[in-house]
């Protein structure tokens, strides 16, 4: 995807959890000033690792349920998730190259394969 798809908790095991590539989860609102900060660097990796990882946009004011289930306190929460599993976490907004950083750690222990 060359930009962040929105995600629904009705579709969140699908599309996240069963990917066959890694997702990186934004948990956000739209009143959410960082949310809006680190908005476009999302757009930016979601291009730069195109067919590489997925970036889901989940807003937490309409679908709730797997941020609860994932122990979301705070906005923006970005989880780094591969085979089903949460590999890392970002709390609060962070600068592009931790973010380039923490996917491509991501992608290095990943055993899944774009198909």
């Amino acid at each position: 995807m060359t930009k962040p798809i929105r995600v629904h908790d009705s579709e969140f095991q699908e599309k996240v959890l069963n990917s066959k590539i890694p997702v990186v989860v934004d948990f956000w609102a739209p009143w959410c000033g960082p949310c809006k900060m680190i908005a476009p660097m999302l757009e930016d990796i979601a291009r730069h690792y195109d067919g590489k990882v997925i970036i889901a946009k989940v807003n937490t004011d309409e679908d709730y349920q797997w941020a609860a289930l994932f122990g979301v306190q705070g906005i923006p929460t970005l989880l780094f998730i591969s085979d089903g599993q949460v590999k890392d976490r970002q709390v609060g907004a962070a600068p592009v190259p931790l973010l380039k950083a923490k996917v491509d750690s991501l992608l290095k222990t990943s055993t899944q394969v774009a198909v």
